[in-house]
């Protein structure tokens, strides 16, 4: 089940770029080896906007633009409430599950590697994650973001349902 995504223009927000993944590829030919880089790049603005992208170059650092570039052009708005989420959420791309759950004030960011620079870059401080399956950064990046896409606020949860805010909490 895949979660409408709340894209969003990165026209004049301030970004901070974390690279969660460099690979090098070799492509054999008749001359010889010929490499180039793929860059796994997060950009987030530390306040619930987030977005990732693929650069691949043959100069490292040519790579790097290339994924922020790609980045800034995936945004989506992750509605963080107190530096946690709304409530837990559940997404799978390719073979990578992730499990993502609201922690109290004080938690800290409990994620591993590519996943944790997509919380930390959506400005998320406290949040408790588990990625199963696969490993694979790529998908567990995209399945990270599926999850934090899939979050509904809870106005938008008491909108849809005709009930008080109140009661979204309290059942």
């Amino acid at each position: 089940m895949k979660g409408t995504l709340n894209r969003i223009k990165g026209g004049d927000l301030e970004l901070t770029e974390k690279v969660v993944a460099i690979n090098r590829v070799v492509k054999t030919t008749k001359g010889g080896r010929a490499f180039s880089f793929s860059a796994l790049v997060v950009v987030g603005n530390g306040n619930g906007v987030v977005g990732h992208g693929l650069g691949k170059a043959k100069e490292v650092q040519e790579a790097i633009t290339k994924g922020i570039d790609d980045a800034k052009k995936n945004l989506i708005k992750v509605p963080v409430m107190h530096g946690t989420i709304p409530h837990e959420q559940l997404a799978k791309e390719g073979a990578a599950k992730v499990f993502i759950k609201p922690a109290a004030h004080g938690t800290g960011v409990i994620a591993g590697g590519s996943m944790r620079a997509v919380l930390e870059a959506a400005g998320i401080t406290d949040i408790l994650s588990k990625s199963l399956g696969s490993a694979n950064p790529h998908n567990v990046v995209k399945a990270t973001f599926t999850a934090l896409g899939m979050l509904r606020e809870p106005i938008q949860v008491a909108k849809q349902r005709n009930i008080s805010l109140k009661k979204v909490f309290n059942g």
